[in-house]
């Protein structure tokens, strides 16, 4: 382990009898808000397994996980977490980083002591016979979000990974920008790349909510490069010119229309109350239009409110097109008029995370494209609970979001 520099105040002393690390944990005693359910402690660095990689985090970066995890709400992972590893009274939540490897098990191949990796938040068993019959791991039942459905995740100063999260760090990445990069940045590439028949295409126009956001941040770049038009929708004048800066042809203010949430048999069966949404609907496709610059509806809608704009995307979804969701940030019930689905032929697609091709593909084309690296905030491993409590009540502005754990704010 003497290959792995360590450059903060909490530095280790491996020689030491107590073999501890600091890491941001939760406890089932102190679900709540943020700033009180993480804690920084002192906690024993973890054993590795025979598949597994010992990795000293650079940076991590950071995602709405934390905050589900933190309040445990709505599922308390804390307490669930002992289904796929030896039960521990604590949870080191984190779910993307970049770092330095200091050991592996004797069955790893493709990584040494030394090497410099980003680490995903995807872990499964490679021997699953699901995952081997669907060539998805996203299907199987041994697949859990590490950090999340799993323990030791990137909080900390040490981290318990699988050989296949791991990927080469391109020297072309800082290491906050290879911490950030993979959670979003991922599960976009898999939303535009993977769904046959509705991969994008040249000249395609995608709508993305939340333009502004982790996920919009990521994707804006990434259909630029792959030759799409990009129209954001966002809440405010400022978010809409950062999507611009980000490459967006343009956006939509979504607050200038009215007719969100979900809807209702009541709706439709009311003619009044229908025209008026209807009116808002397309109100907000022609505006889709004038962005785009071309009269073509989206021809794929990322999605991830869920509730409230699931019956918009819908509406305005190209016929043949894809809505594709991989979240439910304003509710998890999601409605919506099954005539657009079924009559334009439309697709409404689940997405969930990516997987590790996806994951080295999108690094890959990241580093070797002048696509910007999408990292809006970087933070102190000393600010982790204040950064996750600020996210909570919507404090901080949109972009992906690191924090620094064993580097400085200066250091790639």
């Amino acid at each position: 382990m003497k290959n792995c520099q360590v450059t903060n105040a909490y530095e280790l002393n491996f020689n030491s009898i107590s073999r501890e690390m600091y890491a941001w944990t939760l406890r089932e005693d102190r679900l709540g808000e943020p700033k009180d359910a993480f804690q920084l402690e002192k906690v024993p660095i973890p054993t590795i397994g025979d598949n597994e990689i010992l990795v000293r985090n650079m940076a991590t970066g950071v995602n709405y996980n934390g905050v589900w995890a933190a309040l445990g709400k709505p599922r308390n992972v804390v307490k669930a977490h002992h289904r796929y590893e030896e039960n521990q009274d604590f949870m080191i939540c984190g779910s993307e980083s970049s770092g330095i490897i200091c050991a592996v098990g004797k069955n790893v191949t493709r990584f040494k002591v030394g090497d410099e990796v980003i680490c995903i938040g995807v872990q499964y068993d490679s021997e699953c016979t699901v995952y081997k019959k669907f060539d998805d791991a996203r299907v199987s039942p041994t697949f859990r979000i590490w950090g999340y459905e799993g323990n030791w995740g990137s909080y900390a100063q040490y981290s318990k990974v699988l050989e296949l999260q791991c990927i080469h760090k391109p020297k072309s990445l800082s290491w906050q920008e290879a911490a950030a990069c993979t959670a979003t940045g991922a599960t976009v590439f898999n939303m535009l790349t993977h769904w046959e028949g509705n991969t994008i295409q040249k000249g395609d126009v995608v709508l993305v909510w939340g333009g502004a956001g982790g996920l919009g941040s990521s994707a804006i770049p990434l259909i630029n490069e792959l030759g799409g038009i990009a129209v954001a929708v966002v809440s405010s004048e400022e978010r809409g010119l950062q999507c611009i800066r980000l490459g967006a042809k343009g956006y939509v203010d979504r607050t200038k229309f009215n007719h969100w949430g979900a809807t209702s048999e009541e709706l439709y069966q009311n003619e009044e109350a229908y025209k008026v949404w209807l009116k808002e609907a397309v109100k907000f496709k022609r505006s889709i239009y004038k962005v785009a610059g071309v009269r073509q509806d989206p021809r794929i809608v990322l999605e991830h409110p869920g509730k409230d704009t699931l019956p918009t995307s819908i509406f305005v979804c190209d016929k043949k097109g894809m809505v594709v969701l991989c979240g439910a940030t304003s509710g998890y019930t999601g409605t919506l008029d099954l005539r657009y689905l079924w009559l334009g032929i439309r697709r409404l697609q689940g997405s969930h995370a990516a997987s590790t091709i996806d994951a080295r593909n999108y690094v890959e084309l990241l580093s070797n494209s002048k696509m910007p690296k999408s990292v809006q905030h970087i933070f102190e491993f000393k600010e982790l609970a204040e950064v996750h409590q600020k996210l909570f009540l919507n404090q901080i502005g949109g972009g992906n979001i690191a924090i620094n754990i064993g580097v400085s704010s200066d250091a790639k």
